[in-house]
């Protein structure tokens, strides 16, 4: 198949990389002149364990293509994947500035039938924010609003994992809409995803809010865990009591489980404080 994925950060190289390793055609687009000339270098803006084999071996075989020419990248693919960046505002939102601009830029290019796939950590209802942006443009110059249709698909990469994250999934969630453009983007979905799936089905359709809500929620739920952790360490320090005896307690009840139940420095990284910090805007708009 082939796609093009917008974004050659974190999330849409990993991305980028692992499509093409499946046998994809693979266009890879960033605004970032010397990013892109790194990549074409045989360089790496990132450090992720068997990515950089990843990317030579496809650039190798040519399904992987590191782009700065907005309307060849459009064009080529089927598939458009979002992967920009969504940094916190100041107020703590989702900032949503590059993934608006990637929406335009692929209404002003798209000349026949595209999903676009939101693959960036956005808010709830950015699916319906992109869509008219797209169609803006599409009527601009007069071509119908029916040629596209938006998905959400949230990334769940850990750091130092991503590549295998990626390519042995937990699960795959995908949120497409309900018309009959919808229906066309769940089958283009089903197949770019159906190596994933020849032993067990690892993918969960359901409507686009629900799957970037999704996102939000299992990020949040782990943050939760990990501050939970650390609450009841303080007790445990406080009372006599070993938190370690108390972690394998909790952890052994089957519903709970042990994954994220140390207790330790509180959660950060690059990931959960501006998710956490969004989802409570987004509690806040509703």
């Amino acid at each position: 198949m082939k796609v093009t994925v917008i974004g050659t950060g974190y999330v849409g190289l990993v991305t980028g990389a692992c499509l093409a390793e499946l046998g994809n055609e693979v266009f890879c687009l960033d605004v970032d002149a010397e990013k892109i000339n790194l990549l074409n270098q045989g360089g790496i803006p990132i450090y992720e364990p068997g990515l950089k084999e990843i990317v030579d071996r496809n650039r190798a075989y040519g399904r992987l293509t590191f782009s700065t020419d907005v309307a060849a990248s459009v064009a080529h693919g089927d598939i458009q994947f979002i992967a920009v960046g969504t940094p916190p505002d100041e107020d703590g939102s989702a900032d949503m500035q590059y993934v608006l601009a990637a929406a335009r830029a692929i209404g002003r290019c798209m000349t026949t039938f595209k999903v676009i796939v939101d693959k960036s950590t956005v808010p709830v209802g950015t699916a319906d924010r992109v869509s008219q942006v797209i169609a803006e443009e599409l009527a601009v110059r007069g071509l119908p609003a029916e040629n596209f249709s938006v998905v959400s698909n949230p990334e769940f990469l850990k750091e130092g994992a991503a590549v295998e994250d990626f390519m042995r999934p937990d699960r795959i969630v995908i949120g497409t809409q309900t018309n009959a453009a919808g229906l066309a983007a769940k089958e283009l979905m089903r197949k770019l995803y159906s190596p994933f799936n020849r032993h067990h089905e690892r993918t969960y359709y359901m409507d686009v809010r629900s799957a970037e809500l999704t996102k939000y929620a299992a990020n949040a739920m782990l943050a939760t865990r990990i501050s939970f952790m650390n609450e009841i360490a303080n007790l445990a320090d406080q009372v006599g009591a070993d938190i370690e005896s108390v972690r394998l307690g909790i952890g052994s009840d089957s519903r709970i489980g042990y994954g994220f139940l140390y207790a330790g420095t509180g959660y950060g990284g690059s990931c959960f404080p501006k998710d956490v910090s969004a989802l409570n805007k987004i509690a806040q708009q509703y």
